[in-house]
């Protein structure tokens, strides 16, 4: 109850516009999109540069794994020179691009702390570590799905002695030449460290504990998602789900007597109802037939260099990479919009219909679709809130939107 009277009691410097949390791709979008409609905003980021999650948690190999056509953001294309798969390099780079384009100008180091909705005044307000607090009329949440790593309670891993460390930590697999490396998680993060360690003659095991789709990322020299949107234009998703497992069938043979098991849910299906994204496959695959990439099953317990698995086998090792994934950080910080937001910080409502709250709070990256999904939801956004700040900016009246009776308690 203190710390909320000390919340509400603060004073708060008034955001004429949206307040967008996060300055990655999502809030770059919605920045880009608002002032399209002629809404300006403020973007408060905790990190000190945009996309941080790519420009300093990923590793060096990584590109992106869909065509650029359907990783771009709204309203800017990537130059045409650029490849059919970006690499990380020339995706931050395009962001940068887009940011100075649109003349978007986040506020770094600002990490919020907490943010309530004021009902006396119809404001949201955002408190910052050490940078005192802002209102507006509007919340953005744009820190996406990927904001905190996942690292699992593993027996033992304390005294194992080794080095471990999550994947978003890996640049390369320079520093694991010669040695053996449990990675833990069978992602597509955990497809390519794999990959990576073999191409700098490490000896990777990788943990596989529950099933996962393996599709190949290309058939015939096109896009397997470019072939599955096509698809679904004409097709039920069952029937297009049933069409790519027997394609990655014919390309890639049975993956599951390699220690692959594939889900009784088709890959799509999947996706839309767990957010579970499918393992395209960058050569991993061969690695694995060829014995490079050992797939071992779950882990029962660690010790002093090695590691216990739940069929029995134990297995000396150097070092240890959880390729774990991550997760949305918003039940840590967002003090109102519970009816919103669910548990694991994601939208209660299913996409395409996940992006608006109520009292002016929005999501945009919440829809697990990818960039495309975040293209859409800060499209969506945007025309919401410029349409009431149209509404709010009449000529009749003074054009800045807001609540003349809270102004003096700002």
């Amino acid at each position: 109850m203190t710390d909320r009277l000390d919340f509400f009691s603060r004073r708060c410097a008034w955001v004429n516009g949206p307040i967008i949390v996060g300055a990655g791709p999502s809030g770059l979008a919605v920045a880009a999109c608002l002032k399209e409609h002629g809404v300006p905003s403020v973007i408060l980021e905790r990190a000190d540069c945009i996309a941080s999650l790519w420009q300093k948690r990923t590793y060096d190999r990584l590109k992106l794994h869909l065509p650029k056509q359907f990783c771009q953001l709204p309203k800017f294309p990537f130059p045409e020179h650029y490849p059919e798969y970006p690499t990380k390099k020339q995706f931050v780079d395009y962001l940068e691009s887009y940011a100075k384009h649109f003349e978007i100008s986040p506020r770094f180091n600002q990490s919020v702390q907490s943010a309530r909705y004021d009902e006396t005044c119809g404001l949201w307000r955002v408190r910052t570590v050490g940078a005192g607090a802002e209102a507006g009329r509007w919340l953005v949440v744009a820190t996406g799905e990927n904001a905190e790593k996942v690292v699992p309670e593993l027996e033992g891993l304390g005294g194992f002695g080794g080095d471990v460390i999550h994947a978003c930590d890996y640049k390369s697999g320079e520093a694991y030449r010669g040695k053996r490396v449990l990675v833990i998680g069978c992602g597509n993060s955990g497809m390519e460290l794999c990959l990576d360690l073999c191409d700098h003659d490490a000896f990777p095991a990788m943990v596989v504990r529950d099933s996962v789709h393996v599709l190949p990322r290309e058939v015939l020299g096109k896009s397997t998602f470019e072939l599955a949107v096509l698809l679904m234009k004409w097709l039920p998703l069952w029937l297009v789900d049933k069409i790519l497992l027997w394609l990655a069938w014919l390309l890639l043979g049975n993956v599951e007597k390699h220690g692959l098991r594939r889900p009784s849910t088709g890959p799509l299906e999947l996706k839309n109802t767990q957010g579970r994204t499918p393992v395209l496959d960058l050569g991993a695959l061969a690695k694995i037939r060829s014995g490079d990439i050992k797939v071992v099953p779950g882990i029962k317990r660690f010790s002093s260099g090695s590691v216990e698995l739940v069929d029995g086998q134990a297995l000396d090792i150097d070092s240890v990479i959880l390729a774990t994934g991550y997760r949305s950080n918003v039940p840590q910080w967002l003090q109102q919009g519970c009816d919103f937001f669910s548990k694991d910080g994601f939208p209660k409502t299913p996409f395409p219909n996940g992006w608006k709250g109520q009292s002016g709070l929005y999501a945009v990256g919440f829809t697990r679709r990818g960039l495309a999904g975040a293209s859409s939801d800060a499209a969506r956004t945007a025309k919401d809130i410029g349409r009431m700040w149209k509404e709010e900016t009449k000529p009749a009246k003074r054009p800045v939107a807001c609540h003349r009776r809270c102004i003096s308690q700002i």
